[in-house]
């Protein structure tokens, strides 16, 4: 049963895979829309002004990403990663992974990720 504090919520594991097309599908879009971006930026000078505008609306394309999985009780902790909070740890998705198929604990991180069995 998903418990909901405010917009920190926990999820089943259930739960967080029920959740994860959507989050693969926004990732996705944002991924995309970043890309063009950043494809842009390589394609201008350095000194040019250009890339100081592209620069900005690189970061809000993340930081909007960013946003919307906190509003749906989520984390981003880092660039396309989404923990999916459960209690004693987190069920941990990074685009493009297929499914959300990770674990690791408060204090591990990412770099402490566990298969789930």
């Amino acid at each position: 049963m998903t418990t909901e504090t405010g917009n920190h919520r926990r999820f089943t594991l259930d739960e967080a895979r029920q959740l994860l097309p959507s989050i693969q599908e926004m990732t996705a879009d944002a991924v995309r829309q970043a890309e063009v971006v950043a494809d842009a930026i390589d394609s201008i000078d350095e000194d040019d002004p250009e890339r100081t505008i592209l620069g900005a609306e690189l970061k809000l394309i993340v930081d909007e990403w960013s946003e919307r999985i906190r509003e749906m009780g989520l984390e981003a902790k880092g660039l396309w990663l989404v923990d999916f909070d459960n209690g004693d740890g987190y069920y941990c998705w990074q685009h493009p992974e297929p499914s959300l198929s990770h674990y690791h604990g408060y204090e591990e991180g990412f770099a402490g990720r566990m298969k789930i069995q």
